[in-house]
């Protein structure tokens, strides 16, 4: 299964990656294409990503929820245990190639892993294997083909979509991201993302360098993850047609292109130049960074069908590469005494810079660690890395949270913070525990009739309902307990057993403070309203307030314990 799914991961990966690159030469978006073309037909190249942002809008009418899906998606779906939409991660993989090969700020390797997932959950159907393993297959078969990095592609898919490390998943995972990498690498000879060889030790008071930029990187990512929130934010009080804001935000993007071109498609071409120290001069690095995370939250946020991986590493290594300058200015006596290249310094840095920026964005400081010891297989600028990515994430976690696909689940009510046992039982409707076997009385019904029938049937509580309405409408609960002692009261005194025949009655018991659930909750939720309930059973009512029947907190605990074992047993391979 790992083979399949890792073979077919790795090929509609690189046919995608292909697909997009072809489409940004052909519409002149990369630098070389633009280098062809004469100057007055260059200015009119703004309108490209505009009509791109009307195409892929367009597209994205096919899918049910008129949104592009992202790894946010794969999120849920692995960890509610269904699988991927295919047909929202084939025509969001359409979308993203004309939108990315257009020219809009976005990402590809977002697509990449939702693209995966989509792949892993029609072959797991074939299959028969659970949808989630099928995920994972396809997340580490991508990620191990975009990056050249296979450790990282199986640490990413436990990491983000898992969020465990199962013994059962780990094998299949394994060899897919390993089949991944040998298609890439061995099959199609892909270059890797970046290559950086540079031999040096760490200077020692650098490493305080280090940790500044993770502390400053987590702010430059909570920053441009806030951005997308706000734009999606903005985008959604515009009283203009889903499909046509993608064109809006486009057009915006293709006009700052005329004065930063940098800003348009993944991207690659800059993230490559960065690394050189005299490429850039700080000032335009510092104008590239700021258009770069304004493009990307108006685009993402716009509704263009797209990553924010992609376009974080870019971010990352231009905060980096500023960070690398401000470096050769702090440590001038470090670089000339101890005969470092200025190259290879400046380059630690902008790398550092890189992973201090992603690893929060994605929720995935470990994986990000590894891609960057697999594209380098250098030891000392991998301990630097982990340094930053350490502070980085610890900064922004505060800030914002673990990463933004966690905060779009949780803006959605997928809330991942209590774990995966919430998630699963946040997913099972309370109905699916109903039960009609319970007592009912009336409002009129005698007391002592009601206290033999309960007698009887070895019951201590009684649910009132009107059955004037269809149904039965619900009115609230008397216990035995209350029957009893309200015996003992009426008989206490002359005068009130002279009247206690009149308020023998049910509805002269009823108590309406009692909880009870509606047709809509979870048994999650159920689980959270009944937290200081004493009692046998809990009613249950629809949206008209009629009594639909009963859950009883046995069957609750039953529920949850199963959902305990069920996790248990994915994780321990039984």
């Amino acid at each position: 299964f790992g083979v399949v799914v890792g073979t077919a991961g790795s090929l509609f990966a690189i046919g995608f990656v292909e697909a997009i690159a072809w489409v940004n030469d052909a519409l002149f978006v990369t630098a070389d294409s633009r280098a062809k073309l004469a100057a007055p037909l260059s200015m009119w190249l703004f309108v490209i990503p505009a009509g791109a942002g009307l195409l892929a809008g367009l597209l994205l009418l096919l899918i049910d929820e008129k949104r592009p899906h992202n790894p946010a998606d794969v999120i849920e779906a692995a960890q509610s245990g269904r699988g991927v939409s295919v047909k929202a991660g084939a025509v969001t993989a359409a979308a993203v190639v004309v939108g990315l090969g257009g020219g809009a700020s976005v990402g590809q390797y977002g697509p990449l892993t939702h693209l995966g997932a989509s792949l892993g959950t029609l072959i797991s159907r074939w299959g028969k294997v659970e949808p989630a393993l099928g995920i994972g297959c396809g997340v580490a078969a991508a990620i191990s083909t975009a990056f050249s990095a296979p450790i990282a592609g199986i640490i990413f898919a436990h990491e983000v979509v898992l969020r465990h490390y199962s013994l059962r998943a780990f094998a299949p995972i394994t060899v897919a991201s390993s089949t991944g990498l040998f298609i890439a690498d061995r099959v199609f000879h892909r270059p890797p993302l970046f290559e950086i060889e540079v031999a040096r030790a760490v200077f020692a008071p650098e490493f305080l360098a280090f940790i500044l930029i993770g502390a400053l990187g987590a702010l430059v990512a909570v920053i441009y993850m806030q951005g997308i929130l706000t734009a999606r934010a903005f985008a959604a009080k515009i009283a203009a047609p889903v499909w046509l804001k993608p064109a809006f935000a486009g057009l915006c993007v293709g006009i700052a292109a005329i004065w930063i071109p940098e800003i348009l498609g993944v991207g690659q071409e800059t993230l490559r130049a960065v690394i050189t120290p005299a490429e850039y001069a700080p000032t335009e690095l510092a104008w590239i960074l700021g258009a770069k995370i304004a493009a990307t939250a108006l685009c993402i946020g716009f509704g263009f069908a797209g990553g924010v991986f992609s376009p974080a590493l870019l971010i990352g290594i231009l905060f980096g590469a500023l960070a690398g300058h401000a470096a050769q200015f702090i440590y001038p006596a470090f670089y000339v005494d101890a005969h470092v290249d200025v190259h290879a310094g400046f380059a630690f840095y902008a790398i550092c810079g890189l992973a201090a920026v992603t690893s929060p964005v994605i929720g995935a400081p470990l994986a990000t660690i590894l891609i960057v010891f697999e594209l380098t297989r250098n030891y000392e600028l991998t301990t630097a890395v982990m340094v930053s990515v350490v502070f980085s994430n610890l900064v922004a976690y505060r800030l914002f949270g673990r990463s933004l696909f966690d905060r779009e689940l949780s803006l959605r009510g997928f809330d991942l913070s209590m774990g995966r046992d919430k998630v699963r039982l946040a997913q099972v409707s309370i109905t699916d525990h109903l039960t009609t076997d319970f007592l009912r009385a009336r409002p009129n019904d005698d007391l002592q009739k009601i206290k033999r029938a309960l007698v009887a049937a070895k019951r201590s509580e009684v649910y009132v309902v009107d059955e004037k309405y269809l149904g039965g409408k619900y009115l609230g609960v008397i216990t035995l307990n209350q029957i009893i002692a309200a015996e003992l009261d009426r008989h206490a005194t002359p005068k009130a057993k002279a009247g206690a025949k009149a308020k023998a009655k049910a509805k002269h018991l009823v108590r309406t403070d009692i909880v009870h659930f509606t047709a809509d909750m979870s048994v999650w939720a159920a689980m959270e309203a009944m937290e200081s309930f004493v009692g046998e059973s809990i009613a249950v009512v629809d949206k008209r307030g009629n009594l639909l029947g009963v859950v009883y907190e046995s069957t609750l605990v039953a529920a949850y314990l199963q959902t305990m074992h069920r996790l248990r047993a994915e994780e321990h391979a039984q």
